[in-house]
């Protein structure tokens, strides 16, 4: 006869944490300089309006991220275009314990963009090990106006 596994109440809210932010897409972008930070549906494209359940999967239990980070830039021709890279970090993570990492590749990646055509730069960074096309996230920085920003003054 099989013993039944005794109950784990930690493990079931990481599952339904899991399935709350896998079943909407979630996907947490920043850009700066203008400072502006949200969530999206990365999958849609389209912005998640805040909300405590969904903000709490995704702050309070440590998930495996894949970070996108780009540089924004605008030729002189004014055509748009990005620099980007994307990492995976090895591990589980909580959300607040990712900024190292995010600066690290920010820093990094607008070291690449040519300075005359960088406007600014984002991060898309996913609570699980998917993949982002350019295109999917053109189309998010585009959603959150990372092109409309004004252009920085370099030092």
């Amino acid at each position: 006869m099989k013993r039944r596994k005794p109950n784990n109440p930690r493990a079931r809210l990481e599952r339904s944490c899991r399935a709350i932010l896998g079943s909407n897409h979630v996907a947490v972008v920043s850009i700066s300089p203008s400072g502006w930070q949200g969530m999206v549906n990365w999958k849609l494209a389209k912005r998640i309006p805040p909300g405590r359940q969904v903000a709490n999967a995704l702050c309070d239990i440590p998930h495996r991220w894949t970070i996108y980070v780009a540089g924004l830039c605008v030729d002189q021709s004014g055509n748009r275009y990005m620099k980007s890279m994307e990492a995976m970090p090895d591990g589980n993570y909580l959300a607040e314990h990712l900024t190292d990492v995010i600066e690290t590749c920010v820093v990094d990646q607008r070291a690449t963009c040519n300075p005359r055509h960088l406007i600014g730069s984002g991060w898309i960074a996913i609570p699980a090990q998917v993949s982002l096309t350019e295109e999917q996230a053109y189309q998010i920085f585009d959603l959150v106006g990372a092109w409309n920003q004004v252009k920085q003054v370099s030092a």
